[in-house]
């Protein structure tokens, strides 16, 4: 017996064997088979949602954790997305997941278990929602008396729409902006916030209007219907809005989260358009009753005041008796006004000859010369500081040249010495730029004669002399038996000739054929 000879397999039973996948092929297949479709009820807990858009959560009870998984298509279906701490029933069909050895519940839908639930999780989002302060008071706007731009988020198809506009052209006529969203389904939270968002971001005096006032309508439904209007995206966007907002969701008993952050909440559709504008004809009969007011008003102050002007003037005393004393007055000054006048005049007239006796011309002259004096000395005192500031000036030039002329001369000098030094490194930098091409062709010339040797060495020539030889039949290499066999002539290749043998006649001793070389 070869002692490197494997010992023989031991005997086994008649069971048969599985590979890994195997097994967790026919397990997934049971599995699939037994639980094609069910509802599951249960509570969600751990909820995951990844890049991915899948969502992964798991369903639970008082025992048991059955791991179950959303993908991002069935997600967007959903009417009611499952929430941590939620009671709900899934539907979906059973699967395993080989990669963990695990099994799972694929979810297709997922319905609260009982408007109880519905309810409960709706109080929780209210109740975590009023705590950041998204339903204070403090923090609603007014609404304008008399918005210009009027904006509407609601289903351009619906009665809503009609009713709003039916009763705006009653009330007083507006500008209306209608922006289109679902009012129920997955896709109504993020349109409705993304319809306040977009009013938001429209910028006064643009080409599209701003508008004054925004109202997000929608006609009465099941909470289910009106779900979509207690998402989060939906009150954060209701919250964060700068234009003023009415909420007229559902009938007056339907009570969203929108109706808790809007500035104002309407029971119906039609009552926000009233809310938002007022009756034009009752403004114009109340402008008419002021303006008659206003008349009335201004007919009995005149007749009020021209009663009391006449009341007063009675009272007054006669023209004569206020004026008499004051023209009695005025003729006595006429009286005395030309003899004052002529003796001002003489006291006038005599002062003046007093003070032009004392004016002589010598005075003039005198005057004049001293004049002259002062202004010859002070032009001598400017011509001397003027000689003076100009020797001071030459004199602060010729040092600064005085040092100007070493400073020009150390940098003259230092120029020339960096020359220089720059000289002497380019002599060297030259001389091994001359040689760089040499010797790079050189190194380049051996690195091709190594690359040559190596290909001589690996070519089939010198496997051929290292004792290898090239078998060809029929003119084609032959690397097996059965194509030797098959061949009706063979051909030897060795390093110094070849060889040719009929087919099945190469071993020595055989039935006579000759092999001829050449």
């Amino acid at each position: 017996m070869d002692l490197f000879e494997d010992p023989a397999p031991a005997p086994q039973g008649n069971q048969p064997e599985y590979t890994v996948s195997e097994l967790s092929g026919a397990v997934k297949r049971v599995i699939e088979g037994e639980f094609g479709l069910v509802r599951v009820r249960g509570e969600v807990g751990r909820v995951s949602r990844p890049a991915s858009g899948h969502l992964y959560f798991d369903l639970k009870d008082d025992r048991s954790v059955i791991a179950a998984i959303s993908w991002k298509g069935q997600l967007s279906r959903m009417q009611v997305r499952p929430e941590e701490g939620m009671e709900v029933v899934a539907t979906g069909r059973m699967t395993t997941f080989p990669g963990q050895s695990k099994y799972q519940l694929i979810v297709e839908d997922v319905a609260p278990a009982g408007a109880g639930a519905l309810m409960a999780m709706l109080e929780k989002r209210r109740a975590a929602l009023a705590a950041e302060g998204l339903f204070d008071a403090a923090r609603k706007k007014p609404l304008p008396f008399l918005p210009g731009v009027i904006g509407v988020v609601t289903s351009p198809s619906g009665a809503v729409i009609r009713d709003i506009l039916h009763r705006l052209r009653d009330r007083f006529p507006r500008h209306v902006l209608i922006w289109p969203v679902a009012v129920q389904g997955q896709a109504c939270a993020p349109e409705v916030a993304a319809a306040i968002r977009g009013f938001n971001a429209i910028e006064a005096g643009g080409p599209v209007p701003r508008p004054d006032l925004i109202i997000v309508a929608r006609g009465g439904g099941s909470l289910e219907d009106l779900w979509g209007f207690n998402e989060e995206i939906v009150v954060r966007a209701a919250a964060a809005s700068r234009i003023p907002l009415i909420s007229a969701v559902g009938h007056e008993t339907d009570t969203t989260l929108i109706d808790y952050a809007a500035d104002r909440r309407a029971p119906t559709p039609t009552a926000a358009a009233e809310m938002a504008v007022p009756v034009r004809l009752e403004l114009l009969a109340a402008v008419d009753g002021l303006g008659a007011r206003a008349m009335r008003a201004a007919v009995s102050g005149v007749g009020l005041r021209g009663q009391r002007l006449r009341d007063l003037g009675r009272a007054l005393p006669r023209l004569e008796a206020l004026t008499g004393g004051a023209a009695q007055r005025l003729d006595l000054w006429a009286g005395r006004l030309g003899a004052g006048l002529g003796m001002a005049a003489a006291r006038k007239r005599q002062r003046f000859e007093a003070r032009a006796g004392l004016v002589r011309p010598e005075l003039l002259l005198g005057l004049v010369m001293h004049r002259r004096r002062d202004l010859a000395e002070a032009a001598q005192r400017l011509g001397v500081a003027g000689e003076r500031w100009a020797e001071r000036r030459a004199a602060r030039l010729e040092a600064l040249g005085a040092r100007l002329l070493p400073s020009l001369a150390r940098v003259i000098g230092d120029a020339l010495r960096k020359t220089r030094e720059g000289r002497d490194r380019l002599v060297p930098l030259a001389a091994r730029l001359e040689a760089a091409p040499a010797a790079r062709f050189a190194a380049l010339e051996q690195r091709l004669d190594a690359l040559d040797r190596t290909r001589v060495t690996l070519g089939y020539a010198e496997t051929l002399r290292r004792g290898f030889a090239v078998v060809r039949g029929d003119g084609a290499v032959v690397t097996g038996k059965a194509a030797a066999e098959r061949a009706a002539v063979l051909e030897i290749e060795f390093a110094d000739g070849r060889v040719r043998l009929a087919a099945g006649k190469g071993k020595a001793g055989g039935d006579g054929g000759q092999g001829s070389l050449f």
